[in-house]
C-alpha cells in the first residue's frame, strides 16, 4: 500500500501525526511505502526570523491567546513522546525545507530529514528558512552537505515542488497531516495510532476485494 502523507514542516499536528503513522505501521502486517508530500500553512515570505510566539500572537488575537493554543498542543504531544519549545521557535517559510525533503527523499533520507527538520523548528529553535541552517541538519542525517549546499543554491527541485504543492490543491487538501491511502482514500487530521490502524486495516481490505 502507498500512503502518500501531506504535512507542513512547521505544522505541530503533522509533527504527531508522522509519529502515530509510524506507531500505527509498527502493528500492520501489509507492505507500505510511505511518500512524504508538501504543504504550506503560510507560503507569504518570512524576511527574517521572528519568535514564533510573537507570529502566532499576531496571526490569532494576542498573546493570551497565542499562549493557550500552545500549551493545548504541548500537552497533547507529552502522551506522543515528543517534547515542545515554543518558546524557542522561530517562525519560517518552509518552501525551502520541502525543497530539502524533496532532495533527501530521492536518495532515501526522506523520513529522517523530516524528522530532523520538525526537531530543529520544535524543539531547538532552528531557522528552518536558513538554507545554511538547513545544510547543517542535512549532514546531521547522513547527507552531504557540500553537496546539499550547492543543490540549496541552485533552483534544482523548486518546480516539482511547486508542482506537487499545487497538487495537493488539486485534490482538495485543505489541513494538515492529510493521510492519501492507495491513492484514493484520505485520512484528515493527526488521528489516534488506533484509528489510523482500523484505517489502515480497512484499506487493505477494499484493496484485496477490488
Amino acid at each position: 500500500m502507498e500512503i502518500d502523507l501531506y504535512a507542513d514542516v512547521v505544522c505541530p499536528w503533522c509533527y504527531i501525526g508522522k509519529r502515530r503513522l509510524e506507531q500505527a505501521l509498527e502493528s500492520f502486517d501489509g507492505k507500505v511505502t510511505v511518500r512524504l508530500r508538501p504543504f504550506q500553512l503560510d507560503p507569504s515570505p518570512v524576511p527574517e526570523p521572528v519568535p514564533m510566539m510573537e507570529a502566532l500572537g499576531a496571526k490569532f488575537g494576542g498573546p493570551q491567546r497565542a499562549r493557550q493554543m500552545v500549551d493545548h498542543v504541548t500537552g497533547v504531544v507529552a502522551a506522543t513522546g515528543l517534547d515542545y519549545r515554543y518558546d524557542r521557535a522561530v517562525a519560517a517559510n518552509t518552501f525551502e525545507a520541502h525543497r530539502l525533503v524533496w532532495f533527501a527523499e530521492q536518495r532515501g533520507f526522506g523520513s529522517p530529514m523530516m524528522d530532523a527538520l520538525q526537531r530543529a523548528h520544535f524543539v531547538d529553535g532552528a531557522d528552518i528558512g536558513s538554507r545554511s541552517a538547513l545544510a547543517g541538519l542535512a549532514a546531521g542525517v547522513g547527507l552531504d552537505e557540500t553537496e546539499v549546499r550547492e543543490w540549496l543554491d541552485s533552483d534544482a527541485g523548486t518546480s516539482e515542488v511547486r508542482a506537487e504543492l499545487a497538487e495537493a490543491h488539486a485534490l482538495g487538501v485543505t489541513s494538515v497531516p492529510t493521510y492519501v491511502l492507495a491513492g484514493k482514500y484520505a485520512v484528515v487530521g493527526a488521528q489516534e495510532t488506533e484509528t489510523l490502524i482500523q484505517a489502515l486495516a480497512e484499506v487493505a481490505r477494499l484493496e484485496a476485494s477490488a
